[in-house]
């Protein structure tokens, strides 16, 4: 009974190494799993409008000025980014996860930040008129400041800034 259990115990072992091994060599092959990483760069001024950036890593890079306009960040990572003054015009920046970021005086406007993580990220200044923040999760006072100015209707979502933000 106990060979029994060890071989059994041996199989399950082979046979989940094997899964696995696949599993990566299928993920490393899926054009899903390949993303962009642009780190420790100075990209400002760069024009990624209209690209498709989803699950792109920005990584201590400055993008002063760049315009990712109409683009689709969804699922990317801004950590330790100056991105100010820069154009976000439209961009579905649904999913992202920023941090030590900042937004100063960049256009968000009628950009998407659906269940966006924006911790010690900070919008001083910055165009957010139809900006759509639903489940958006930001430090408070960064949302106290962007309540000031909040304002205008998301034209993809339908979502109003303010309410997104959960201003009174």
């Amino acid at each position: 009974m106990k060979t029994l259990i060890a071989r059994l115990a041996v199989i399950f072992l082979i046979v989940s190494l094997i899964m696995i091994t696949s599993a990566k060599t299928v993920l490393a092959a899926s054009s899903s799993a390949v993303t962009s990483t642009f780190e420790s760069k100075d990209l400002s001024g760069e024009d990624f409008s209209s690209r498709n950036l989803q699950s792109a890593d920005f990584t201590k890079v400055k993008l002063i000025k760049a315009n990712f306009s109409n683009s689709d960040l969804t699922g990317a990572v801004f950590n330790g980014v100056v991105a100010e003054e820069a154009n976000f015009h439209g961009a579905d920046m649904s999913n992202i996860l920023t941090y030590v970021t900042s937004f100063d005086k960049a256009d968000l406007t009628d950009a998407i930040l659906r269940e966006a993580i924006m911790k010690r990220t900070t919008f001083k200044d910055a165009k957010i008129d139809g900006a759509d923040f639903t489940m958006a999760i930001l430090d408070k006072d960064q949302v106290i400041q962007l309540c000031k100015r909040a304002k205008g209707i998301n034209p993809v979502t339908g979502a109003s800034t303010r309410q997104s933000l959960g201003c009174p």
